[in-house]
C-alpha cells in the first residue's frame, strides 16, 4: 500500500538521515539517492555493541540499546525519511520507523536480509532476488555518478592527468572480500595486462586501488609498471592524498574494473563508456547473475586483449530509485 507523507514538506523542511556504517561504499549509495532527491540529510554513522554486532539482522533486538559507545547517536525528532543500507543498518532503520509510530518512512538499499514488509520500500539489484510490492529492482547498486558529478570531477583533476597520453584507460583495482580473491598470481596477471595495452595502444593508464586492494598486491603493480610511472605512462594512486575516483572515471574513455565489486561497475556503467571487467579467482552465484546482467545489457565486456568502442543505454538506476521514492511518498518539491 502506498504511504502518503504529507506533501507540505519541501527540500528545505523534509528532513532525511542516512544509516550506514560509515564505509564509502555503503554512504555513498545512500547520498546518492538523497542527491537525487534534492534533500538535505543527516548522516549516522553506527556500530554496534557485542554480539550484536556479529548477528545476522534477524535475530538483532530492533532497538537503540545496540548501539554502541563508538557509535553516533540516534535519537529524536525522528525524520520524515531514513535511507538505509548494510546489515548493521537494519535493526536500527526498524526501530526509528517504530519510534515514529510509523510515520518515517523506511527506505533499505540492498537485501536485509529479513522480512521485507518491515521496510516502506527496499531498493535491490536484481541479483538480489527480492519480490514484492515494496521492492522497487535496479540492474546493479544506486550511486552518486552522474553527468553533473563527472563532469566538476573532471575539472578538478585536470592536472592529475594531464601528462598522460591519450585516449586514458581507467582500471579500478577492488580487492578481497568474502567470494573474491586477490592473489600474487592475478595481480602478475593484470600488470602485464596492463603493460601489453601501454605498449600496443600506448594508451595512457590511470590505475586506483581500494582498501580492499592488499599493499603486496600493490606493490606487485607498482614495480611492474615502474617504467611507465615514471616516465608518465601510467599513474597509480596508492591511498595517499585525495582520492582521484571519480577524477579517473571523468577523464577515463575506456574502464577496466575488477570484478569483485557491484559497486564498482555499477559506477562504471554510470559514465556510458565502455566498461571490461578483470577477472579475479573465486565468485558466487549472485555475482554471476550479477555480471551475466551487465554482459546482456552490452554495458560490460571480459577483457581479451582487444580494446573496442561500444556504446549502450546508461542505466540511470539511482534516478528511477529517487523518483519510486518520491512516487510512494508523495512528496512534492523533492
Amino acid at each position: 500500500m502506498k504511504k502518503t507523507i504529507e506533501s507540505r514538506h519541501t527540500t528545505e523542511r523534509f528532513s532525511t538521515w542516512i544509516l550506514t556504517d560509515g564505509r564509502p561504499g555503503m554512504v555513498n549509495q545512500c547520498l546518492g539517492l538523497t542527491e537525487a532527491l534534492k534533500a538535505r540529510s543527516k548522516q549516522i554513522d553506527i556500530a554496534l555493541s557485542k554480539p550484536w554486532a556479529w548477528m545476522p539482522p534477524a535475530i538483532t533486538p530492533k532497538q537503540l540499546y545496540i548501539l554502541s559507545k563508538f557509535s553516533d547517536r540516534i535519537s529524536p525528532p525522528w525524520p520524515d525519511l531514513i535511507i538505509g543500507t548494510g546489515r548493521k543498518s537494519v535493526a536500527l532503520a526498524i526501530a526509528v520507523k517504530r519510534l515514529s509510530q510509523g510515520k518515517t518512512f523506511c527506505v533499505q538499499i540492498q537485501n536485509p536480509g529479513l522480512a521485507i514488509k518491515e521496510f516502506d520500500l527496499v531498493i535491490a539489484p536484481k541479483h538480489d532476488q527480492l519480490s514484492g510490492t515494496n521492492v522497487f529492482s535496479t540492474l546493479g547498486s544506486v550511486n552518486r555518478v552522474n553527468k553533473d558529478t563527472l563532469n566538476l570531477a573532471k575539472k578538478d583533476f585536470c592536472n592529475d592527468l594531464s601528462k598522460l597520453p591519450q585516449p586514458v584507460v581507467t582500471v579500478l583495482l577492488g580487492g578481497n572480500n568474502a567470494v573474491y580473491q586477490m592473489n600474487k598470481k592475478v595481480a602478475i596477471d593484470i600488470a602485464n595486462k596492463l603493460l601489453n595495452i601501454s605498449e600496443t595502444y600506448e594508451y595512457g593508464l590511470a590505475i586506483t586501488t581500494s582498501p580492499r586492494t592488499p599493499t603486496d598486491i600493490v606493490e606487485i603493480i607498482n614495480e611492474k609498471l615502474k617504467e611507465k610511472l615514471v616516465n608518465n605512462k601510467a599513474i597509480l594512486w596508492k591511498g595517499d592524498g585525495r582520492n582521484p575516483y571519480l577524477g579517473y572515471l571523468a577523464h577515463a574513455d575506456f574502464i577496466f574494473a575488477t570484478n569483485d565489486s557491484v559497486n564498482m561497475i555499477s559506477e562504471a556503467a554510470a559514465t556510458g563508456k565502455p566498461v571490461y571487467t578483470i577477472e579475479l579467482d573465486g565468485g558466487s552465484k549472485k555475482f554471476t547473475r550479477f555480471h551475466k546482467a551487465m554482459n546482456e545489457a552490452k554495458i560490460t565486456r571480459p577483457f581479451k586483449d582487444i580494446i573496442e568502442h561500444w556504446s549502450y543505454q546508461i542505466p540511470n538506476d539511482t534516478i528511477k530509485a529517487a523518483s519510486e521514492i518520491k512516487l510512494r511518498t508523495n512528496i512534492k518539491n523533492v
